[in-house]
């Protein structure tokens, strides 16, 4: 048998690759693939854009710079959203008096519907107070015994520690101080608090990341009265300078009940002046670089002014537009995985994912800043407390937009709800209707627009069950289950049970459905 030359075979396989090789790209001696290459006309939706040989034309540059800002906008309110909410209150503290940490607003007769508040609830006492940590340095907190749930956020609603019930005080009464962001000394204060001797004295140390603090405190009804928890307040609690402990300031208690203030940021241009008033006050490691490279993005930077050109203005006031509905989408139509407590309910929670950080799958998947948004757009307070299971401590939520059909709940139609007996709330349970323009409580005729087991002179019916009423005006016989809702205008409501049981964690017990009366 004969041997194929060996120049044959070369030849051969020359020809047989040539077959096979595609032509050289327009204007390259080889092929380029085409995922990499911009064709010089793209179709998008902020319209065509047109390259000259993959560099845009100076039309395009602008569009694409204009959608740039646009971008950044959108992103700067859905982020800062934390920030400008916890500088609302502030403002809104400030607003009535309370200017100093020494001056706590104190809803001594519940919070009604008369301020604006973000989804505060009107079956505890709430005291409100501000530390300024630039200005008084460590400062400590006295709260007294049998003080309910209690926290303190950071400037950018971040968990700092919490107090009372939930706290390392477990609801003895104890002295908290607060370290500033530059605090240099022996003290160790970690996220959450640790125990530490000063000059013979326990105290509970934390370190916050920020010079302004938010802190939050609650009392319990008492024979469903306000009166002990308010007293309590009055008598036990103090706030002070460390460097002051021998020469504290008195304190100054300013009532909140039945006064007309708002705590809430804007959704409109004036969204970005409120953002750069507490970058410029915080210290720049506040948050962290990707966060102030966004807001830096839509000229908000610490050092700098504000002052975006009239065409810039114009752009951002759309982005704050985009945002603004980008949040209430995600609040009142959420898409979020583990948003619903319930298959087919419109029962939802608004601390999607279990994590007080809003981290996904213990921070594998990066931080859920959709989820964190949800919450901080219509809820303040950041604690674990809120997410951790805690057999008859703490508190739980649940919000409800809808009637059992996906309707969104109107106030010129009648509802009803039942909560099915054995609420598996030690301490109790309510339900309080909101806003969805303000997210605060709904003003009606009732300045407490709820219902509270404890509070409340419910009709409970055989089966222990209580139903529920809402409407314009009350069913011929139901007024003690009534709550008031106002046509032309939505609603929609959160259920809390404070000092939950095992049957709300394992879901063996639920709330019924609001339904629509024919």
């Amino acid at each position: 048998m004969k041997k194929t030359p060996t120049s044959l075979i070369a030849a051969m396989s020359l020809l047989s690759s040539l077959a096979y090789a595609e032509d050289p790209t327009p204007g390259y001696n080889h092929t380029i693939p085409a995922k990499i290459m911009t064709p010089d006309r793209v179709e998008t939706r902020i319209g065509t854009l047109e390259f000259f040989d993959g560099m845009p034309k100076a039309e395009t540059v602008k569009k694409l710079y204009d959608n740039l800002l646009l971008m950044r906008g959108v992103e700067t309110f859905l982020s800062g959203i934390p920030a400008t909410s916890i500088s609302g209150i502030q403002h809104g503290n400030a607003d009535i008096g309370a200017k100093t940490s020494n001056q706590v607003v104190l809803f001594d007769k519940l919070l009604d519907s008369s301020p604006l508040f973000l989804t505060g609830n009107t079956d505890t006492v709430y005291a409100s107070a501000f530390l300024d940590l630039q200005k008084d340095g460590p400062t400590v907190v006295e709260i007294p015994s049998k003080c309910g749930p209690g926290t303190v956020n950071d400037a950018y609603f971040r968990f700092v520690t919490d107090m009372g019930v939930p706290g390392p005080d477990r609801g003895t009464g104890g002295k908290y101080l607060i370290l500033p962001p530059d605090y240099k000394g022996d003290l160790d204060g970690p996220i959450g608090s640790k125990k530490a001797e000063i000059d013979g004295e326990t105290y509970y140390v934390s370190k916050s990341t920020s010079y302004v603090n938010w802190l939050i405190l609650r009392g319990f009804l008492v024979d469903g009265k306000p009166d002990t928890a308010a007293k309590m307040f009055k008598d036990g609690l103090k706030i002070y300078p460390l460097a002051k402990s021998n020469n504290q300031p008195r304190m100054e208690f300013i009532s909140g009940t039945g006064k007309s203030f708002n705590t809430i940021h804007a959704n409109n241009f004036e969204f970005y002046k409120e953002l750069h008033e507490v970058i410029e006050r915080e210290p720049v490691g506040f948050l962290d670089p990707e966060l102030r490279g966004i807001f830096a993005g839509v000229g908000i930077e610490k050092g700098k002014p504000f002052e975006p050109s009239e065409s810039q203005k114009k752009i951002l006031t759309e982005a704050v537009a985009i945002g603004n509905a980008t949040a209430r989408s995600l609040v009142f139509r959420p898409n979020l995985d583990g948003a619903k407590y319930y298959e087919n309910s419109g029962w939802m929670t608004a601390f999607v994912g279990g994590d007080y950080q809003w981290l996904k799958n213990d921070g594998k998947g990066g931080r859920n800043i959709d989820a964190r948004t949800l919450f901080f757009y219509q809820a303040t307070v950041n604690t674990p407390a809120m997410v951790l299971k805690m057999i008859g401590k703490g508190s739980q939520y649940a919000y409800c937009v809808s009637d059992k059909n996906g309707e969104y709940l109107d106030g010129a139609k009648n509802y009803t709800l039942t909560i099915p007996a054995n609420v598996p709330a030690k301490d109790f349970w309510s339900v309080v209707v909101y806003d969805p323009q303000t997210r605060s409580e709904l003003q009606t005729s009732q300045p407490y627009p709820s219902k509270n087991n404890k509070r409340s002179n419910l009709d409970i019916n055989n089966d222990g069950s209580v139903t529920l009423y809402f409407g314009p005006k009350a069913p011929e016989g139901k007024e003690n289950n009534w709550i008031q809702t106002i046509p032309n205008k939505g609603w929609y409501s959160v259920l809390r049970l404070y000092g939950p049981l095992e049957p709300w964690f394992d879901k063996t017990w639920r709330p019924g459905e609001i339904e629509p009366v024919k």
